[in-house]
């Protein structure tokens, strides 16, 4: 009988399996690049919306750089993007003004939608 470590089992032996060629590591989680279609819905969304404010959220451990979209109503998505400088072009590209949400946070719009959403259960 093999005596085992007490931390043997969380060492990674063998690893075979290794992370997609276009998805990014960030700590010790892989996160799926941004791709055409986030691109295209970010695009669908600032053209069917009025009053859309972007919102750039840098890297974290578990996420990369996103583009949070919030219209007038408080209605939002939240996509990956390639880089901190294409968020801000795309919302010039687009006429929307676009700010570092590390600096100013999310608009209480945004929270105030969810909680209506949640209140009605959807």
């Amino acid at each position: 009988m093999c005596a085992m470590g007490m931390f043997d089992r969380f060492r990674r032996k063998g690893r075979t399996s290794r992370p997609a060629r276009d998805a990014a590591r960030t700590g010790s989680t892989t996160v799926r690049a941004s791709d055409g279609e986030d691109v295209r819905h970010l695009e669908k969304f600032v053209t069917t919306r009025q009053g859309v404010e972007g919102f750039v959220e840098p890297r974290t451990a578990v996420s990369d750089v996103t583009l949070l979209l919030v219209a007038h109503d408080g209605e939002w998505t939240r996509r990956r993007v390639p880089s901190v400088k294409w968020a801000h072009d795309f919302a010039n590209r687009h006429r929307v003004p676009s700010y570092d949400a590390a600096v100013v946070g999310v608009p209480q719009r945004m929270r105030d939608f969810n909680a209506r959403k949640k209140a009605q259960g959807i």
